[in-house]
């Protein structure tokens, strides 16, 4: 299985994304708005200084008279440190104030209305507020405009200090927004964590269907799991009966050749057709071997998944393997010599008998007529160990690990019918049962000693 990446990065880093996304806007709309704000504050001020300063308008003896209050130049001290200009015109003629004062770029405004723009003035950007007032002098009113201007320096600290609050504001959001997105996308995947511990909680042989509450996106793949798991438990059930029905239709035919065959045997007196039948019922030999192990082989992979476990004394299920075994054995003079003691296990007696059978079996095969099988039975360290020691041939040259892989012999069994699976077998066997399988060869070179070592109960 090839990882692609984590779901939960990915929806996390998504939802970074979109956080940081709203953070810059959410910055960007803040800063707009502390500008807008602290001009229209300016605004308001300057608009309150102007009309304060025409308001202070009159007439005596046919002239406009102004006296500036104090108050309209205090309320622009209030916003920061500006420098504060002003300019008042009766028509075009200059009352007081800064004569080069910009005002000529401004449209009239109406009389009683104030109007706002931007200029600049003296190396600064200013903003100016003019009102107009009709004051009535001698036969008729005259417009006299009150321009009050202030720099814009303050305004840009205001709306800066407010641009950098809200950038700080903007990270925090963001920090927060990614700790939160980490914890939305591990709690999003919750459910499909618990999903997968169930089901690796289980048991090769639960095929059980999936009966848990689940979010409306994971029905999909609950309902494809439940039928993987009833496609996978149909074909472990035809595969058991393949297995079982193999057994048989191979076995039994392979049996009637051998039996046909010696039969002829015996009847026939040319040697050369002698010759011929015992090649004969050596290749059926070794065929019903072979298909017996592959067999064997094939019901300790299913059972291994599938493994039982009760108690089993390993010296009671030693003695009848040995005695299935003693008409073998008995054929070539062979003596199985028990040495063992009550040593309980907990497994599943089925494979046990398997394993034991076939490193006994390979001990009967291996060893010359006339000599003795050592089985022995002790608990070791709390540790069961069933030794079958013979006579043969031992183990051969190479490394013994090897023995133990599927149709891999030795180099000194030239001649002696085999497949290559009964270690093969043994050491799969104890491996499900948490055990282990020793192979030494005796000081002398000669004879194979094997050890099944397998938890005591």
């Amino acid at each position: 299985m090839t990882a692609t990446g984590s779901i939960g990065r990915r929806l996390t880093l998504l939802l970074a994304g979109v956080a940081a996304l709203l953070s810059v806007l959410s910055w960007s709309m803040v800063t707009g708005l502390a500008w807008q704000a602290a001009e229209r504050t300016q605004d308001n001020v300057l608009a309150a200084s102007a009309t304060s300063i025409a308001e202070t308008l009159r007439s005596e003896q046919g002239e406009v008279r102004l006296e500036l209050p104090y108050s309209a130049f205090s309320m622009l001290g209030a916003i920061s440190e500006e420098r504060v200009f002003y300019n008042v015109m009766a028509g075009s003629a200059l009352l007081t104030g800064y004569e080069d004062l910009p005002v000529s770029t401004l449209a009239p405004p109406a009389p009683g209305r104030v109007s706002f723009s931007t200029s600049e003035y003296r190396g600064s950007q200013i903003r100016m507020a003019s009102v107009t007032r009709l004051v009535l002098v001698g036969t008729g009113p005259v417009p006299v405009t009150v321009t009050v201007a202030q720099t814009r320096g303050g305004v840009a600290t205001i709306a800066g200090d407010l641009s950098q609050l809200a950038a700080i504001l903007s990270v925090a959001f963001f920090v927060v927004a990614v700790a939160l997105s980490a914890f939305a996308a591990r709690a999003s995947l919750r459910p499909l964590n618990e999903i997968a511990q169930a089901v690796s909680r289980r048991g090769p042989s639960d095929l059980r269907p999936l009966r848990r509450a689940a979010p409306a996106e994971l029905a999909p793949l609950m309902t494809s799991l439940n039928r993987l798991m009833d496609r996978l438990g149909q074909s472990i059930r035809r595969s058991e009966d393949f297995i079982a029905e193999a057994a048989h239709r191979v076995r039994t035919p392979l049996a009637t050749v051998r039996a046909q065959a010696e039969i002829v045997l015996r009847s026939v007196r040319d040697e050369d057709e002698k010759q011929r039948l015992r090649r004969i019922i050596r290749a059926v030999d070794e065929s019903s071997r072979s298909a017996g192990q592959l067999l064997d082989h094939a019901t300790v992979a299913y059972r291994a998944e599938h493994l039982v476990r009760e108690p089993v004394d390993l010296a009671d299920l030693a003695a009848r393997t040995a005695a299935s075994l003693g008409p073998t054995a008995a054929m070539k003079d062979i003596l199985i010599q028990m040495d063992t003691e009550p040593v309980p296990v907990v497994g599943d007696p089925v494979l046990l008998n398997n394993a034991l059978r076939n490193v006994l079996d390979n001990a009967v095969k291996y060893s010359p007529a006339e000599t003795t099988i050592a089985l022995r039975v002790r608990a070791d360290h709390g540790e069961a160990r069933a030794t079958v020691a013979d006579e043969g041939p031992g183990l051969g040259d190479g490394p013994a690990e090897a023995l133990t892989e599927r149709f891999r012999r030795g180099s000194n069994t030239e001649g002696v019918v085999g497949s290559g699976l009964g270690l093969t077998i043994a050491e799969d066997v104890l491996l499900a049962h948490g055990g282990r399988l020793e192979l030494e060869t005796d000081h002398h070179g000669r004879g194979a000693c094997v050890s099944l070592v397998l938890p005591s109960a």
